[in-house]
């Protein structure tokens, strides 16, 4: 048994680690300003979703006005993702309504910051099978949803995704603490790679009056060497990756077609398959 489990193959992240955490932002709140100083002082990565700042009603005036969004995520080092140009549930309109308001906050933000936009998260949750479907035509690679599962299994599908937990969830602390203590490189059995995703809204710090809260959860985190940082789509593109490297029929050659390097792990040791490498695995470790 403990041979067959050796020869498997596990994806193993940027560095050959085998944890990677991801947080997700949504509505650009004021208060995001004070979370991406956080997250910078600890060097965790972060993704905001934004909506059109045109659209939304001004009485909610814990969103930030045009000038102040543009200023404030031009140049920060986080992911600018999609949340719907006027913050609609995407289920409760007609198809073409939910189509227009993916397009025109994709050829807002793309506009205004001179990026290519390919993520986003569902306005309220709102989604069915018919706007999964178009999302998949507009380039959307990834749509986060208010659902979470309480684990760290790596998403298969993107644009249903799950979150690990919610920052108001009373069980956050202690899944941050069980992810922190785990170690698959360490592990015979459950040794598959482990991501925390957690999500919120940046207001609701101030709601709580708890900034404690992510300050020492970030702290904590960025404590663990064991641990990549990552922006949402950075996960995508990199679990993407892995999962399109190229297998001989026997598994011990592999070629990643992919413009990033990629790490394998297979028989207790950690490979890096660069950019459009091909090797060929060691028979013994």
């Amino acid at each position: 048994m403990w041979m067959k489990m050796h020869e498997e193959k596990y994806m193993r992240f940027p560095g050959g680690k085998a944890k990677a955490a991801t947080f997700s932002y949504d509505d650009g709140a004021e208060a995001d300003i004070r979370l991406m100083s956080i997250f910078d002082k600890y060097g965790i990565k972060a993704t905001f979703n934004l909506n059109n700042p045109e659209f939304i009603n001004k009485k909610w005036t814990r969103r930030l006005p045009e000038d102040r969004l543009i200023k404030t995520f031009s140049s920060c080092g986080h992911e600018i993702a999609l949340h719907g140009e006027r913050h609609l549930f995407l289920d409760k309109v007609p198809l073409p309504q939910a189509i227009n308001e993916v397009v025109q906050n994709r050829v807002y933000l793309e506009s205004k910051f001179g990026r290519i936009v390919r993520g986003m998260a569902y306005a309220y949750g709102g989604y069915n099978d018919e706007v999964v479907a178009a999302l998949k035509q507009l380039g959307v690679i990834y749509a986060r949803t208010t659902e979470v599962t309480h684990s760290f299994d790596i998403p298969r599908d993107w644009l249903r995704l799950k979150a690990t937990c919610h920052h108001t969830d009373p069980v956050m602390p202690e899944l941050v603490d069980k992810f922190i203590s785990s170690s698959p490189l360490e592990q015979t059995k459950a040794r598959e790679p482990k991501l925390l995703y957690i999500w919120g809204h940046s207001f609701e710090f101030d709601d709580n009056n708890n900034w404690d809260l992510i300050e020492n959860t970030a702290k904590k985190l960025s404590a663990c060497k064991d641990i990549w940082f990552a922006t949402n789509s950075e996960v995508y593109d990199y679990v993407k990756a892995y999962e399109n490297l190229i297998w001989s029929v026997d598994g011990e050659r592999v070629k990643n077609p992919s413009y990033m390097g990629v790490y394998v792990e297979i028989r207790g040791k950690i490979y890096e398959i660069g950019a459009g490498e091909e090797i060929v695995f060691d028979k013994e470790n």
